[in-house]
């Protein structure tokens, strides 16, 4: 089990590093999440994330994810959500530019464990709009594919409910429509992210990690190297 456990790891991680370099960046990311369960059936969603620019010279990017989720069954569910995501372009001689996108969006979620590794899969389909220096809207829609591994650390973990673990996720991203309106390309980027973290109840999960952020611009590719903090809470 270890043994797959590793590979899987190295197959996110190449599947990132595979993408010919052009330009690297260093980024710090926060990230906020929140899953509330109203009743059987239906709960809240909220994520909240703060993005430096490269060499953590600013605050580049403000983004509030709310979406209400219904409950499939105890192992699938589905959202309907919607995004705020401000960009900050820092100007030496001018005032900084202030971008907005909005973004409507549903996505699945199927979980599942192997022994006392547990899997959740995503499925996201984004619909965006999203200004413009010039000052026009343009329209995009993207599709993407997440996928994460916890690892409990400690002995007997069968049912995690406190201790540390491991985390192992990969996303991948598709513009489906319009995608000369974004980079240009119908692959958008790669997200490889590994980290460590406590679980301190069944409501409280804090972590920390490195995530590989390979994206494919109009003219080659950026890689950026994000060190992101995740403070995950359930209600």
């Amino acid at each position: 089990m270890r043994v797959y456990y590793f590979l899987l790891a190295f197959l996110c991680l190449y599947s990132s590093m595979a993408i010919a370099q052009t330009s690297v960046q260093s980024t710090g990311w926060l990230f906020l999440m929140n899953n509330n369960k109203l009743s059987k059936k239906w709960g809240t969603h909220l994520d909240v994330q703060l993005r430096t620019g490269d060499q953590f010279s600013h605050l580049r990017n403000f983004m509030f994810r709310p979406g209400l989720t219904y409950f499939l069954n105890d192992k699938s569910d589905l959202t309907l959500g919607y995004l705020l995501n401000q960009t900050y372009i820092p100007q030496e001689s001018n005032a900084d530019i202030q971008l907005t996108e909005h973004r409507i969006w549903q996505q699945y979620i199927y979980r599942h464990k192997l022994n006392t590794l547990n899997f959740s899969h995503r499925f996201r389909l984004e619909q965006r709009f999203i200004e413009q220096q010039n000052g026009t809207d343009v329209f995009a829609q993207r599709i993407r594919y997440f996928a994460r591994v916890i690892l409990p650390l400690g002995k007997g973990q069968q049912k995690f409910e406190r201790g540390a673990f491991a985390a192992l996720q990969n996303e991948l991203m598709f513009n489906v429509q319009h995608n000369d309106n974004v980079n240009g390309h119908f692959f958008d980027q790669n997200r490889a992210y590994l980290a460590g973290g406590f679980r301190f109840s069944k409501q409280f999960d804090l972590e920390a990690g490195y995530l590989n952020q390979a994206q494919k611009m109009r003219k080659g590719q950026t890689i950026n190297h994000a060190i992101q903090l995740a403070l995950y809470t359930r209600f």
